[in-house]
């Protein structure tokens, strides 16, 4: 996909469910990064398509399209029929996305055990910085967030800076 553009390129992953009452200060807080890594020369940003975070951050590099429209946002997705059994609103929400994206990648026809990793790996490796929201040592985001620190990635953890005190 982006190898020889990796060095502009940054990725996202993080949790599905994210507690409410931060949201505000998780889209500020990404907003900042984005726009910090765009003014350092950044414009390739690829997400997976999943709910929650990834969801957050595609909204935020969309809005910020706006300001910076030479910027793109690359879905890179697990299958696809991955949001089958979504809600109606989720599914909505995530063919507006799409249908926003500069580009959709498919890293799988079907869904199998192990899509999502092979997802998370491939955005990672076209990627040299990953910002993250983890907060848990354990799952599909502790796993990218590993593989991306073992691979030499920049990881930018969202919850850690609002940990440290981020204001809005």
């Amino acid at each position: 996909m982006m190898s020889l553009l990796k060095d502009k390129a940054c990725c996202f992953t993080g949790h599905r469910k994210l507690p409410k009452k931060d949201i505000v200060k998780i889209e500020a807080c990404l907003e900042k990064e984005i726009t910090n890594l765009i003014k350092s020369g950044f414009c390739y940003f690829a997400a997976g398509g999943a709910q929650g975070f990834d969801t957050v951050a595609e909204q935020s590099v969309l809005r910020l399209k706006e300001k910076y429209p030479y910027i793109k946002l690359f879905l890179v997705l697990p299958c696809k029929n991955q949001a089958e059994r979504w809600d109606e609103h989720n599914k909505r929400l995530y063919e507006h996305i799409k249908s926003k994206s500069d580009k959709v990648i498919y890293t799988s026809d079907n869904y199998f055990r192990g899509c999502m990793h092979k997802r998370n790996r491939f955005l990672a490796d076209n990627s040299s910085v990953c910002i993250s929201y983890l907060t848990e040592n354990a799952g599909g985001t502790m796993y990218t967030v590993d593989y991306a620190k073992k691979i030499g990635l920049e990881v930018i953890n969202i919850a850690d800076l609002l940990r440290s005190g981020f204001r809005l």
